[in-house]
């Protein structure tokens, strides 16, 4: 701003100077540098790019000036007024070139911006995009992991169940099962019950612990205990003993803790027999317990009507 009034100042005191003249002195070179001055000093470009250059193209204008006020030649006057339009020119093109400068920076610097920014857009999107396929693995290899403990469990459950099915096997072969449509058959004799009584002897109470061991081992059967005599004494004695002897095993199982809900029972008395009771051997037959294991997960169908 200083630069710019001086040079203005300068002008001003050269007109004024050659206002002074009863008969100004001009040529058309100074008509031309004082218009270019004028025109130089409006552009702002100029005074933010150029000062020197102007500065030193007012000093020669007034040079010029200040000859046409002392009215020398008009070649003197020709040739400062050309030299001031030289400066004067050389200040233009000095502003033009560093505003051009200036706009080649600023749009290098934008360039620049812009490229910074889609440069971090990029490596934003690329650490978005690791860090959605490492969630991806992530979960994938949850899946896998759980995929494999499932199969690890499956492959576990199998296992117990192939154990368990060995372990009832060999228990119910043990006990002289035999397989039937309603279940395992397992019979328990008179020799295991006291003569003419209910309670089950050592070997009986034996077997009964050894079917409740299966029980245990296979919570989705049940047991159907069934009581029978053979056809000596009364009707009603015998169906009264074959209760009695059925609920002496079931008794013994929830005793030997099979839940009660597991265990039903009935006494058929005479009903049913496997064999004549023409003799004491076959009779003997007759007197039994029947303990009917449910098929896994399965109710135990009634037994057949007796023709």
């Amino acid at each position: 701003m200083k630069t710019h009034f001086m040079k203005s100042l300068a002008f001003a005191s050269s007109l004024m100077l050659a206002a002074c003249s009863s008969m100004p002195t001009t040529t058309a070179t100074l008509d031309e540098a004082r218009a270019d001055f004028v025109a130089a000093n409006n552009n702002p470009q100029v005074s933010s790019y150029a000062p020197l250059e102007f500065k030193q193209a007012g000093e020669a204008l007034d040079r010029a000036n200040q000859a046409a006020a002392k009215r020398e030649s008009l070649d003197t006057i020709d040739r400062l007024a050309y030299v001031a339009k030289q400066r004067i020119a050389t200040a233009q093109e000095v502003a033009k070139a560093k505003s051009a400068e200036v706009e080649i920076a600023n749009a290098s610097r934008e360039r620049d911006r812009v490229q910074l920014e889609a440069r971090t857009a990029e490596a934003e999107r690329a650490k978005r995009d690791a860090a959605m396929a490492q969630a991806q693995a992530a979960t994938a290899q949850a899946q896998a992991a759980d995929a494999q403990a499932q199969a690890q469990a499956a492959q576990q459950q199998a296992a117990q169940l192939a154990e368990r099915s060995s372990r009832l096997e060999a228990l119910l072969v043990e006990l002289h099962a035999q397989k039937t449509e309603r279940g395992m058959v397992v019979t328990i004799g008179d020799v295991l019950f006291a003569t003419d009584r209910a309670e089950l002897t050592a070997n009986g109470m034996a077997t009964v612990r050894k079917l409740a061991d299966v029980m245990m081992q296979n919570p989705d059967r049940s047991v159907l205990v069934e009581g029978f005599t053979d056809s000596t004494g009364s009707s009603a004695h015998n169906k009264d003993l074959s209760e009695r002897c059925a609920a002496s095993v079931a008794q013994a199982l929830t005793g030997l803790g099979v839940p009660r809900e597991r265990v039903a029972m009935r006494g058929y008395g005479e009903a049913y027999p496997v064999a004549s009771n023409d003799s004491a051997s076959t009779r003997q037959l007759n007197r039994r317990v029947e303990i009917v294991l449910s098929n896994e997960g399965a109710a135990i169908p009634p037994r057949a009507a007796q023709r």
